[in-house]
């Protein structure tokens, strides 16, 4: 997608001082929603789009008019459920073809079975970013 740099959480949980904060995004793919949603609508740049992809923080959006009004941004849905099939399949193929895999290895780890315990506090602590596959089979 052209990241160059995965912000931490911490980073965006403390709301901006008033309605808006300085213009820092181009766009956003928001996985995390709730107060870490409503810092970065407020910092999107003019007639810039996030799309909600996700609601980790919760369902709720406190947030103002005031970016939507002054700046003319865009808060985009992504509707996975109803989605049909047919466009899933051709998202799912662009993706094969278009995302660089040395990106998507960046942000994905494996660990075992025996190492949930440990990764949960560091999750809840939010020591960890990106995805963590758990090998089911590696018990060690």
């Amino acid at each position: 997608l052209g990241a160059t740099e995965i912000i931490g959480r911490e980073e965006l949980t403390t709301p901006p001082k008033g309605p808006l904060a300085s213009e820092r995004w181009s766009g956003i793919i928001d996985s995390v929603g709730g107060p870490t949603l409503h810092t970065a609508l407020a910092s999107l740049r003019t007639h810039a789009s996030c799309a909600a992809v996700g609601l980790a923080s919760g369902v709720a959006l406190e947030t103002t008019v005031m970016p939507f009004l002054l700046r003319g941004i865009n808060l985009l849905g992504i509707d996975s459920n109803t989605c049909p099939k047919e466009r899933r399949l051709v998202a799912w193929d662009r993706l094969s073809k278009e995302l660089p895999l040395d990106k998507l290895a960046a942000v994905t780890d494996t660990a075992s079975l025996a190492e949930v315990p440990d990764l949960a506090g560091k999750i809840l602590q939010g020591q960890v970013r990106g995805r963590i596959v758990i090998d089911t089979r590696n018990t060690d």
